[in-house]
């Protein structure tokens, strides 16, 4: 992993995936777009393609929500972190870890629109299923380990220490 000398890199890194995932939300909002209409086209792009894709309106809106939601939760991770109550180490840790959340979730999101029977709620199923249920469980973990952690040090580790 990159060592970052100072909380403005980190700000950065966070800030950078974040456009990344909204970057990704609107390709996947291309797809959002082909599902509804029946085929793929695009003016002023001459010609089309009559293809059904798969999935559902709700798959579809949600894999591409997830993408443009967790690349705000980034922007907002990177406005947070100065504020955060954590030495270089952690805030690295915790921007590290809402960076694979954000991925995590935003991917496996993805595997409900493209793939039959994969939201990924439940182990079981295709492989497909199997691999979004994994990419949730990772990132539920991670992210209940963040949380808990920032719950932690802002709400009691600094109790004696700057909350005066």
């Amino acid at each position: 992993m990159t060592r970052f000398a100072s909380f403005k890199q980190i700000q950065r890194l966070l800030i950078g995936h974040g456009a990344l995932l909204i970057f990704f939300a609107g390709t996947i909002g291309f797809g959002f777009l082909f599902f509804l209409n029946g085929e793929i086209s695009l003016w002023p792009i001459p010609g089309r393609l009559a293809v059904k894709l798969p999935g559902s309106i709700k798959a579809w809106r949600m894999a591409h929500l997830e993408g443009v939601i967790n690349g705000l939760i980034l922007w907002l991770m990177a406005l947070l972190l100065p504020l955060l109550p954590f030495a270089l180490r952690g805030a690295r840790r915790i921007a590290v870890g809402m960076i694979i959340v954000g991925w995590t979730f935003t991917v496996a999101s993805l595997f409900d629109a493209l793939f039959p029977d994969s939201r990924g709620l439940a182990y079981g199923g295709p492989l497909t299923n199997q691999i979004a249920f994994f990419m949730f469980y990772v990132g539920v973990l991670i992210v209940m380990g963040v949380m808990a952690s920032i719950a932690w040090r802002t709400l009691v580790g600094t109790r004696n220490n700057d909350l005066a």
